[in-house]
């Protein structure tokens, strides 16, 4: 494949383009899109694994990202890799970097390695907030994967915000009104006003805006969880290292730079290339 070709599909896909979309848009086939989303996916987790390591971040926020693959979970069929997926991303709320993500079902399982892996990205004592899903914090006697993983290392707290009823009419594609927050120290001493997943939910806004199989009420979606797999890496690879991000206006400033991991933009090229240490 035309090394050229393939920086051209990333940079539309990692622009919100959907496969069939960059097939006319560049003359390729769809199957030949695939294996370049397939080979640069591999690439870009293998570049996350080894660029990702030893960070600073005082202030982690975690939160899952809802998607299904091939078909709604009521239509899926039981034990498979069909149906309702989600995404778990952490993002330093400082930079801007999204450290750490597992894609797969929220299970207790994936919400455990997903935290191993966070652990394994940061190097001192940091803050972490998340929701109220049982699986980080716990419920009865069980131990949830923040204490199970970080123990007392970490300062841990939840938000949770409450909603009102579904809007009728006009605004039902809208979100319901919030009607309240409720936040909850678990671990450590938490800085109270750095209590929030306000950050996390704007990085999910940005991972459905740029990445078409998030978006929903199309056909844009995964029909295999591999390839979803693929998209996710590409996606948070492009996000972290070429594109600047507008919490830095007007430094012009990725999150790998605000995280001190590159001291310049990326292209597409770049994130393509051999990864050097």
């Amino acid at each position: 494949m035309d090394f050229d070709k393939s920086v051209q599909v990333v940079s539309l896909l990692c622009e919100g383009v959907g496969i069939r979309a960059a097939s006319r848009l560049t003359g390729l086939d769809q199957h030949t899109i695939l294996n370049i989303v397939e080979s640069a996916g591999e690439h870009c987790a293998r570049l996350l694994d080894s660029k990702v390591q030893n960070l600073k971040a005082e202030y982690v926020e975690v939160d899952e990202l809802w998607s299904f693959i091939y078909c709604k979970q009521a239509n899926a069929k039981e034990f498979t890799d069909q149906g309702d997926q989600y995404t778990y991303l952490a993002t330093d709320s400082i930079t801007k970097l999204i450290i750490s993500h597992v894609v797969g079902k929220r299970t207790h399982e994936n919400t455990y390695w997903f935290m191993r892996d966070l652990q394994s990205r940061v190097s001192d004592r940091f803050q972490l907030t998340s929701d109220g899903f049982d699986g980080y914090t716990g419920k009865g006697k069980t131990l949830g994967a923040v204490k199970q993983v970080f123990e007392d290392k970490i300062d841990y707290a939840t938000e949770i915000k409450q909603y009102g009823h579904n809007a009728e009419g006009q605004r039902r594609y809208s979100a319901p009104p919030l009607t309240g927050i409720r936040r909850r120290r678990r671990i450590g001493n938490p800085v109270e006003r750095m209590v929030t997943t306000s950050h996390a939910e704007r990085c999910n806004l940005s991972v459905r805006l740029f990445n078409r199989r998030f978006t929903r009420l199309t056909l844009g979606y995964s029909k295999k969880l591999d390839n979803h797999r693929h998209a996710v890496a590409l996606f948070i690879a492009h996000f972290n290292f070429c594109r600047e991000h507008s919490a830095f206006k007007p430094e012009k400033m990725t999150p790998a730079m605000a995280a001190e991991i590159t001291d310049h933009t990326w292209t597409v090229v770049e994130l393509l290339c051999p990864i050097t240490t």
